[in-house]
């Protein structure tokens, strides 16, 4: 009985301590101990899977003790989408084969073809944002949207009109407007500005989408054949469970990449299950071979590009939040991943093979651009602590993960001191001078985040996409 009632007695503490901390229970965790980054498909499905969260490295994502964000510049690709119509028409193909084979029963890891119906009946869809099922692109947007209101709608003083800035292509409108949505609530028809940014390659560097025309190297993107055995193996077995089918690597590819696009518009899709772990992971490496080479740290041309978002960011950190306090911008993956090589986020000690796939993979596309991929750069404003002086510091959060900068994490909450951040933006390879944009007579650095527009024309759509400079406030 005294045992009984010392135990008793103590959890009755326990109780008490915890509910005095916001715990309801003894019982409650104040952290979890297990962490759901095991088997998720969605690792594994490069950038054209639905958007997950970035492994993390433990570091609590809100703001360090001693510091407060005054400042934040995101970068967001636009969120889950139909398939272009170059990868739809790839996808049909494949499915044109499997009908034209005559098989009226289906067996094996296909055998739920015999209920299943395709969610491409509707062509003018293809590259718009989905808007149904869980995984929907325009939910997406819409719940950072909110997210980030309770997160940094410290920064937004309720009356003033903040812009909003999206590349001039229509899924990427889209998403910046549900996002605005989101953030905004039933102030969004009044206080966002939509500045419309065209994607013209005249725009030179006062574009979210810089484009390099001295890069002349891109032959090096490409999906070599050597990475597709695994893929080779599931034609063998599809082909051997419905012998009337002669699939092969290529139609594995367009089917998997079905799998990953039917989930944005749907709840589940069974063509996932069709396929083993080393087929998904040899897929996901195509596909960060390709971003790797092509628009990421293994094109010097690439990293260049990078330079434009980063060089503005230092800019507009150094003018301070008296200038603009929130910076949201909206674009595609392959101009995220050339800003992440440029800061030297996610970058690889060395070249990725293209004769074997590494793993674990040390450029995962789908912890830096899965669909609604996006990074956002925090300046903090920090008191002084045990281990650092009173300052203004930067912060990464890819993905709602926190990435330390691997030579620059002194400041609070493994951040980078803003005059070491601009060390780090000063060595990035020159857009202007490596992309011949002077000789262009290009417009030579990134202009609209400090003339951009206030009106709300934009906010919705009206017909054709309207672009900001018609709008500008000189």
């Amino acid at each position: 009985m005294v045992l009984f009632s010392i135990l008793t007695t103590s959890l009755l503490v326990s109780s008490v301590c915890a509910a005095s901390r916001g715990y309801n229970t003894y019982l409650d965790k104040q952290f979890p101990q297990t962490f759901y980054d095991s088997y998720n498909v969605l690792k594994h499905t490069g950038g054209i899977g639905p958007y997950t969260d970035r492994v993390g490295y433990g570091i609590d994502p809100n703001a360090p003790e001693s510091c407060a964000v005054d400042q934040v510049i995101m970068l967001m690709r636009h969120g889950e989408r139909y398939p272009d119509s170059i990868t739809a028409a790839s996808i049909e193909h494949a499915l044109e084969k499997l009908y034209a084979s005559g098989i009226t029963k289906w067996e094996g890891d296909l055998s739920f073809l015999n209920g299943w119906t395709s969610f491409l009946s509707e062509p003018g869809y293809f590259e718009q944002e989905t808007f149904s099922g869980p995984y929907s692109g325009l939910l997406d947007a819409f719940k950072r949207g909110s997210e980030y209101r309770s997160k940094y709608g410290h920064l937004w003083d309720g009356e003033s009109t903040v812009p909003i800035f999206a590349g001039g292509y229509e899924r990427v409108v889209e998403t910046a407007r549900y996002f605005g949505m989101g953030f905004f609530g039933y102030n969004y028809s009044t206080s966002a500005a939509m500045n419309i940014i065209s994607e013209n390659y005249t725009q030179g560097a006062d574009s979210l989408t810089p484009t390099c025309l001295s890069d002349t190297g891109l032959l090096a993107c490409f999906y070599t054949q050597r990475m597709l055995p695994p893929l080779a193996v599931a034609a063998e077995r599809f082909n051997s469970q419905n012998p009337a089918l002669n699939l092969n690597s290529s139609d594995i590819k367009s089917l998997m990449s079905l799998a990953a696009f039917e989930l944005q518009a749907r709840p589940h899709s069974p063509w996932v299950e069709a396929f083993t772990l080393d087929e998904w992971v040899a897929f996901g490496y195509l596909q960060d071979l390709s971003y790797y080479y092509c628009s990421g740290p293994g094109d010097p041309y690439q990293v260049a590009v990078g330079q434009v978002f980063a060089n503005a960011s230092l800019a507009l950190m150094r003018a301070g939040p008296s200038h603009l306090s929130m910076s949201w911008n909206f674009a595609h993956d392959a101009y995220m991943t050339p800003v992440l090589a440029a800061l030297g986020l996610n970058v690889p000690s060395s070249p990725l093979p293209n004769n074997s796939i590494p793993f674990p993979n040390p450029y995962n596309s789908a912890d830096m651009v899965p669909m609604g991929g996006h990074l956002v750069l925090e300046r903090l404003s920090c008191n002084a602590t045990a281990l650092s002086k009173p300052g203004t510091f930067v912060r990464a959060v890819l993905n709602e993960a926190v990435v330390p900068w691997q030579n620059c994490q002194s400041g609070p909450g493994y951040s980078c001191p803003l005059d070491d951040f601009a060390n780090i933006v000063n060595q990035i390879p020159n857009f202007v001078d490596m992309c011949g944009v002077a000789k262009a007579g290009y417009p030579e650095y990134l202009d609209f985040w400090w003339k951009y527009n206030t009106t709300t024309d934009l906010n919705y759509q009206k017909g054709p996409i309207a672009y900001q400079e018609k709008y500008t406030l000189v």
